[in-house]
């Protein structure tokens, strides 16, 4: 059995000097403070303390071993996507990106799979910078779920989502840039509350404002943190479909009718919520997600899929058969010789 991660970061070497493409004050960057510790920096601003995992291949590979992870489909942190740019600037921020995440995976290439990022601000550069990665080699393209006040239901975006399905790109969406910051300043409250809801918000607009009715089929997409709030307040979407015009007015069929249109990832850390999640989306549409290597990730990788009441068959599909379907991905030449603890 293959087991694939979807949904592992990873903060490739930037410079202070690098990070002035996007931003000459606030730009993104790395500062490797030595033995394996680093600081993600946004211009003169301490952001987030991380380990040399997050940019080191090498204990990278290691901990994959240890946990038992033959593959990890590697995105860039949220931090990084630059959408409040000057598009121009965001175009050649999002190619040093793109290439230095490419450097990265290359190290080892049946195990580390790059997702590419796009100055998605502007359809016609996003469009040009997934077609340009996908032929340099990325597997797919790692979306924050809204531009500004945009979704991605917006016309625009819904149009690069096209795009993505005519380059055969899969799309793997992260939240981010969390509402209402000045009510959660506490806790971690964004994360805890805002992520959860940021996702639920972009799910229910691409069902309720008909956008997965013109979006092509072919289109891959998958959202990170079990979709949020989404499969647990399913139920009250649907009745208020039924309920009310209001809610319906633009959407032939209620949410539920749109749930082989998308993939979740596995990311939701409770035995029950993770029945829940298989009981409303089936086991062939979740993957293991675990936010690796961040603190609020899954501590023993694939634990609560391994764990659960799915039949060997089902686990084999979230573990990784339904990421390498997904992905379009050949089962590692590797194996992983230690078991996860």
């Amino acid at each position: 059995m293959t087991v694939v991660d979807v949904h592992a970061h990873v903060f490739p070497r930037v410079s202070r000097a690098e990070s002035r493409i996007l931003h000459p004050e606030d730009g993104p960057w790395l500062r490797e403070d030595g033995g394996g510790a680093g600081m993600m920096m946004s211009g003169t601003t301490a952001y987030r303390p991380v380990g040399q995992e997050l940019w080191d291949p090498e204990p990278r590979l290691r901990q994959m071993d240890r946990q038992g992870v033959d593959i990890q489909v590697v995105s860039s942190t949220p931090l990084m996507f630059g959408y409040a740019a000057d598009p121009g600037r965001a175009t050649q921020w999002c190619e040093l990106v793109n290439d230095r995440v490419l450097q990265l995976c290359a190290h080892a290439p049946d195990r580390l799979v790059p997702l590419c990022q796009v100055p998605l601000q502007d359809t016609e550069l996003a469009c040009a910078e997934v077609s340009r990665a996908m032929a340099a080699g990325h597997a797919g393209v790692h979306l924050g779920n809204h531009v500004g006040d945009r979704g991605l239901d917006d016309g625009p975006i819904r149009e690069f989502l096209a795009h993505c399905a005519h380059e055969n790109a899969p799309v793997f969406v992260h939240p981010w840039d969390m509402l209402a910051p000045e009510r959660m300043p506490r806790y971690m409250l964004p994360w805890l509350v805002g992520m959860a809801a940021e996702t639920q918000l972009t799910l229910l607009g691409l069902c309720l404002s008909g956008a997965f009715e013109q979006l092509p089929e072919s289109l891959r997409l998958c959202f990170a943190h079990g979709g949020g709030s989404f499969p647990y307040l399913l139920g009250r979407a649907d009745n208020a479909w039924h309920r009310r015009d209001l809610v319906r007015a633009d959407s032939p069929r209620p949410p539920s009718a749109y749930l082989d249109r998308f993939h979740l990832d596995s990311a939701v850390f409770d035995p029950r919520a993770f029945r829940l999640l298989v009981e409303v989306m089936g086991p062939e549409r979740i993957m293991l997600g675990t936010d690796y290597p961040f603190p609020l990730g899954e501590e023993r990788h694939g634990a609560l899929v391994r764990d659960s009441h799915l039949t060997p068959a089902e686990r084999a599909l979230v573990l990784g058969g339904n990421a390498l379907r997904f992905f379009g991905l050949d089962a590692p030449r590797h194996d992983s010789t230690e078991a996860p603890r």
